[in-house]
């Protein structure tokens, strides 16, 4: 999944985004509702954590914005308010979820996998194609019952592939999905990871080179 992270306190928001691309999301972050807007037109993400209240464009107009722009993008509500009204408020803005500060970051990914399920196209948690049994929330992989260490990026991808078994997945649809922003479209990342995940995966291969078009996932 990718995931913005719309939070004006820098500490937090740098937390969140380190803790969640180690687990191996792609996320974006930014500091206010302004850049908040920008991106959330620009790119497509699944999840959109943002904090209610950020400076420039209020996070209550950050979320009319995203849910009138009719995107499948889920949002997550942050703020230190905690009565009922408030969360009431955040909810009849459109908003799918409310967390309210201090919270867990344990709940927070929770959270997000629990989003995941209810998109227009549900993600379902268990992925299971020939052999190879992916489990999304506990970021476990194996093969014909075999456990297999994957780094974080590695999993991305072989997510990404594996929900889209049979079909074609471009270089640029798995840098879009796997990577941030910041990705370089021109680095062999792309490559590397598909290559070094094939030889962990083992025989036969699953994973296979479509010449001038990408990739494809299963025999």
């Amino acid at each position: 999944m990718r995931i913005l992270i719309a939070e004006d306190e820098r500490l937090l928001a740098d937390t969140l985004v380190s803790g969640l691309r180690h687990l191996g999301f792609a996320v974006d972050v930014c500091y206010d509702g302004d850049a908040a807007v920008e991106r959330a037109t620009v790119n497509s993400y699944d999840v959109v954590v943002l904090d209610r209240d950020l400076p420039k464009v209020h996070g209550d107009e950050v979320c009319r914005q995203i849910v009138a722009a009719g995107r499948e993008t889920r949002v997550i509500m942050l703020t230190a308010a905690a009565s009922i009204r408030d969360r009431v408020e955040g909810l009849g803005l459109g908003a799918d979820d409310y967390l309210t500060k201090p919270f867990a970051f344990a709940e927070l990914v929770a959270r997000v996998h629990a989003l995941s399920r209810r998109a227009v196209s549900a993600l379902p948690p268990l992925l299971d194609h020939e052999g190879v049994l992916l489990d999304g929330p506990r970021r476990h992989v194996t093969r014909d019952g075999q456990p297999l260490s994957l780094s974080p990026k590695e999993f991305a991808v072989l997510e990404v592939l594996m929900r889209n078994a049979g079909r074609v997945v471009s270089a640029e649809d798995l840098l879009e999905k796997a990577w941030d922003e910041h990705a370089d479209p021109f680095t062999n990342a792309v490559r590397m990871a598909v290559m070094t995940l094939r030889r962990k995966l083992g025989d036969p291969p699953l994973i296979h080179t479509v010449p001038s078009a990408g990739y494809r996932f299963g025999s």
